[in-house]
């Protein structure tokens, strides 16, 4: 039996193919330089130099090589045009009265005449209410279905729709506003090639695209030689669409479209499109009046992301913070990150995790190998992410059953990684038409149909969209935590003794350099030093000595009270401050000393006996913290004066 799985992928696979094939025609197509305008118009190309017209529509073919001054009403000569200040400026031109359209900057100039329809001349005061009605809307939601609506109203068009473009260049239909009895085509999802990119360059250029009528064959642009013009279109009202794109309307049943750019710094989010059945044509005015709605739109929009994306920005940071402040504490980093309440899968959602530091695997979660994980992170890198990892590498997905989506982020420049992982997410997307071949005359034309199409999609995992930024994030507030820990680590080693890990003189220094004057006044010290301990370095070598030296650490220590310091000073030397204690503190804690120091080492096969002399000493308000190692040590020296292994004070 066929593996029902396996076939989904292969046709998922296909799709990719065939899409990606669609963009690489769109990205070729000349669209900018089609040669053709729309015939309801008329344009003019000037050479600015003479006034003379160098290229012309065809039904201005008589135009070409005449000097624009010629022309029989002043309002449309060569003076006129050089004087166009406003955009558009009502003229006269071969007896019919037109708004002329004077593009500024091109070479030859641009002149664009469309015939004025007078029954549309005032429809473009309606904007300026619907752009009111709109101002205070919040909700990115109701703000598109809204100014769908009043766009609608304002234009006549049976149907206006609002587009969201996401992150992988596939579109969204939020907001249908269409005449009863239309197919609803609200929250279908449509493919990147149905706007591509070359497109979206355009529509970034210009702010609104009107075609008039799907079936209009176009006029052709002359030039002074009877040749088509090649020129640079890509700014005027009138280019015509590409005769792909023609098709594609016809068979959405599309006589007039109207598109509107929804753009934020330069970045096309959205479009909203009016479509008619029938041929329709909105006046230049009118359409720029829609612009600034649009714009309108556009900036709201923005607004109520940034205010959402900064609310979740916030909480985001509190989770990651949660997660990695107690890096900074003395636990190992996998079980900060991996073994507390608050884990890295609170950042980022994913069913299991793969954490690599140093030579360190360790995991949370669904990690079903791995092996299957290091290499895919040997493959990929540290710094990758998928969310079709059995589409898009179907032989490093076969490693890992059960994975769809990846999710990798560095933690150093030496390879440690962070690695997300999550299952398949089989769900359901509603397409514009469907998308197989079936619905199409080859794999390059339009779709024939539109109709809701529902496509099953497997091989894939929830998409990490937002999360990737999450992952980011929290891989800097690791690595800049690791490096603190780094830096910490080293200070505190700066501070210790290498041989018995107790605290060094520096520490000490430090410490007596800190106290003030209250708290020197509840500070003992002990001053132990070991007796003839030069004789074991003498008679068993210096290794041996170094093991007792670390014995006797070891006992100094366990036998400290908690909170207490002890330090080796350097050579058999060795001090504890006691803090918060008092002269006879101090002596319990250097008699406890003295006592445990009695007891054998055992070293190899020898048994070593020794003994120790201690000074004690207490601080008082005529005693600051710099003396009492002076005078602890002279109490020590009093102890050994005395015949050693005692204590005095």
């Amino acid at each position: 039996m066929p593996d029902p799985s396996a076939a989904a992928l292969e046709d998922e696979r296909r799709w990719t193919r065939d899409e990606r094939r669609r963009l690489e025609e769109c990205s070729i197509e000349p669209i900018r330089t089609p040669g053709v305008i729309q015939s309801h118009g008329t344009l003019l190309a000037v050479d600015e130099q003479t006034g003379a017209v160098v290229a012309a529509s065809e039904d201005a073919a008589h135009w070409l090589g005449r000097q624009l001054a010629d022309a029989s009403d002043p309002t449309v000569g060569w003076a006129a045009v050089q004087a166009v200040a406003v955009d558009p400026v009502r003229v006269e031109f071969d007896g019919r009265r037109c708004d002329m359209i004077v593009h500024r900057g091109t070479a030859p100039l641009l002149v664009e005449l469309e015939p004025v329809e007078p029954d549309l001349e005032y429809v473009r005061t309606g904007v300026v209410g619907a752009i009111q009605r709109i101002a205070s809307i919040t909700d990115p939601d109701l703000l598109r279905v809204t100014a769908a609506a009043e766009i609608k109203a304002v234009t006549g068009f049976d149907r206006v729709m609002c587009y969201h473009f996401h992150d992988d260049g596939h579109g969204e239909i939020v907001a249908d506003e269409r005449e009863p009895g239309m197919e609803p085509y609200g929250g279908l999802h449509f493919p990147a090639s149905d706007i591509p990119s070359q497109a979206r360059a355009l529509y970034l250029e210009k702010r609104s695209r009107a075609i008039v009528d799907t079936a209009d064959a176009g006029a052709a642009v002359l030039t002074t030689t009877g040749a088509t013009s090649d020129l640079d279109l890509g700014v005027t009202e009138l280019r015509a669409a590409s005769p792909h794109h023609l098709q594609f309307m016809r068979n959405m049943d599309q006589a007039a479209t109207v598109s509107l750019s929804l753009v934020h710094e330069q970045r096309l989010i959205g479009m909203i499109t009016c479509a008619h059945r029938t041929p329709k044509r909105l006046p230049v005015l009118l359409r720029r009046a829609l612009e600034v709605l649009a714009a309108q739109v556009a900036t709201q929009l923005t607004a109520a992301e940034q205010i959402r994306a900064l609310r979740r920005e916030l909480d985001a940071r509190e989770r990651r913070t949660a997660v990695v402040a107690p890096m900074y504490g003395s636990q190992p980093t996998p079980t900060v990150l991996l073994r507390r309440d608050r884990t890295v899968l609170d950042v980022v959602p994913a069913t299991g995790v793969y954490l690599r530091l140093a030579d360190r695997v360790d995991i949370l979660g669904v990690v079903p190998s791995v092996a299957g994980v290091s290499a895919i992170v040997d493959a990929l890198g540290t710094d990758f992410h998928t969310d079709a990892l059995p589409v898009d590498h179907p032989e490093l997905a076969a490693r890992v059953p059960g994975v769809a989506g990846t999710l990798a982020v560095p933690l150093s420049d030496a390879g440690d990684t962070l690695v997300f992982l999550r299952g398949e997410a089989a769900h359901e997307v509603e397409w514009l038409g469907d998308q197989t071949a079936a619905n199409r005359d080859d794999p390059l034309s339009p779709r024939r149909s539109f109709s809701a199409w529902r496509e099953s999609v497997t091989g894939r995992s929830l998409p990490w969209d937002e999360h990737l930024r999450d992952a980011a994030d929290l891989a800097a507030d690791i690595r800049a935590a690791m490096d603190r820990r780094r830096e910490a680590e080293l200070a505190e080693l700066a501070l210790h003794d290498a041989l018995t890990g107790l605290y060094n003189r520096r520490y000490l220094d430090e410490r007596l350099s800190a106290l003030d004057d209250i708290a020197a006044a509840r500070t003992a010290m002990v001053f132990v030093d070991l007796d003839d301990f030069k004789q074991i370095n003498d008679t068993y070598g210096h290794e041996t000595g170094d093991i007792v030296l670390s014995a006797v650490g070891r006992r100094l220590a366990s036998h400290a009270r908690s909170g207490d310091a002890v330090v080796r000073l350097g050579g058999d030397e060795f001090v504890i401050v006691l803090f918060d204690a008092d002269g006879r503190d101090a002596r319990r804690v250097g008699d406890r000393m003295l006592a445990t120091l009695a007891e054998p080492i055992v070293v190899d096969e020898l048994v070593l006996r020794i003994t120790a002399s201690a000074g004690v000493v207490a601080a008082g308000h005529d005693l600051h913290p710099s003396d009492l190692l002076s005078n602890a040590d002279a109490a020590m020296y009093r102890a050994k004066r005395a015949g050693g292994a005692r204590l005095s004070a």
